[in-house]
């Protein structure tokens, strides 16, 4: 009896070290949830588009894997490609490009990517904004033209816009559906695609945005897996959503400024970046919120049709901010006087 009321009281008191809460997933594991949950995607886009959407997200993959490997080779630092983040990024950087774009351009995003963005700051966990978002930016800074033009897919909802004069030949361009809502609104509905043809598929947009019901049951399925919480990309719509409203836009499309553009895309796999977001949820939360105000107000008063690659890096630069007066009390902190 004395022995098992020893052995009680020594499992009362076990110390152990830190952290006390403990968790099987890995970085491997969670990263390989999220390209799982992009697959479908994936293959979408290679349907609607044909074999160089594979290509150039081969050509993606393959460089985001080279240079990490590289600048870790070069800055003396372990090897951790095998944790399959590289491969996230090059889909992601795919995902974000026009698939008329020449191969080149998702090289240069991926060193972008890999190397500035990533590894010159530290490596996975210390980038302190978006690799993907950052390589689209620096592309569309560089190559405009490239990341604005369009061309049709092979199946699908074809809406033409111009015929360009390039070096080599007439190429035919096809607008996007927040092209034609940007240009013209409320009075060129009719020449929108039809919302079926918007939900499955098939229409002018980067690699990414060709399926939105094909991203959010992605999106789902890491809900479900835990890799992300619902909160953050359910107020990032939302806040899209009604900021539209307040601004003016026609009741009857906003369910086109939802599902169109990359806002599914940029609300489920990339404003929930764990090292670029903040950490607690009211912080994702006001995360999402912002980046859902910024992105409404440059599609509406901006320049450009769409906005969540600009909103999302620009609510990752004040995450630090956010995380300033979101993040939990430690607790038996002593507060100073």
């Amino acid at each position: 009896m004395e022995n098992q009321i020893n052995q009680s009281e020594e499992r009362l008191f076990s110390v152990t070290s830190s952290p006390h809460i403990r968790t099987e997933k890995t970085t491997n594991k969670i990263m390989l949830d999220v390209i799982i949950a992009m697959f479908p995607a994936l293959i979408a886009s290679i349907y609607f588009y044909g074999v160089k959407s594979l290509i150039l997200t081969i050509v993606s993959v393959i460089s985001c894997v080279a240079f990490e490997a590289g600048a870790q080779k070069v800055l003396k630092k372990e090897i951790t490609v095998s944790d399959l983040s590289a491969v996230v990024t090059g889909i992601l950087i795919a995902f974000n490009i026009p698939p008329s774009a020449p191969w080149w351009t998702v090289v240069f995003g991926a060193f972008m990517a890999m190397v500035i963005v990533k590894q010159l700051f530290g490596g996975l966990g210390s980038n302190f904004v978006n690799p993907a978002l950052t390589a689209r930016a620096m592309i569309m800074i560089s190559w405009p033209a490239i990341m604005s033009t369009f061309e049709a897919p092979i199946r699908g909802t074809i809406i033409v816009k111009e015929v360009v004069n390039t070096a080599t030949a007439d190429a035919i361009t096809y607008a996007t559906p927040l092209g034609i809502l940007k240009n013209a609104g409320a009075e060129s509905i009719s020449e929108l695609p039809s919302l079926i043809d918007m939900f499955v598929g098939g229409i002018g947009g980067s690699l990414g945005e060709t399926s939105a019901i094909l991203l959010i049951l992605g999106g789902i399925y890491l809900i479900i897996r835990g890799v992300i919480d619902w909160q953050t990309p359910v107020a990032f719509i939302a806040t899209v959503a009604i900021m539209l409203l307040i601004l003016g836009v026609d009741p009857s499309l906003i369910i086109y400024h939802v599902i169109s553009g990359g806002l599914i895309l940029g609300a489920f796999f990339m404003a929930t970046d764990y090292s670029t977001t903040p950490v607690s949820l009211k912080g994702r939360v006001i995360f999402a919120v912002g980046a859902g105000i910024i992105t409404a107000i440059i599609r509406v008063k901006g320049g450009m049709p769409e906005g969540v690659s600009y909103s999302i890096l620009f609510m990752n630069i004040l995450t630090p901010l956010i995380e300033s007066f979101t993040a939990p009390k430690v607790f038996g902190k002593v507060a100073k006087k």
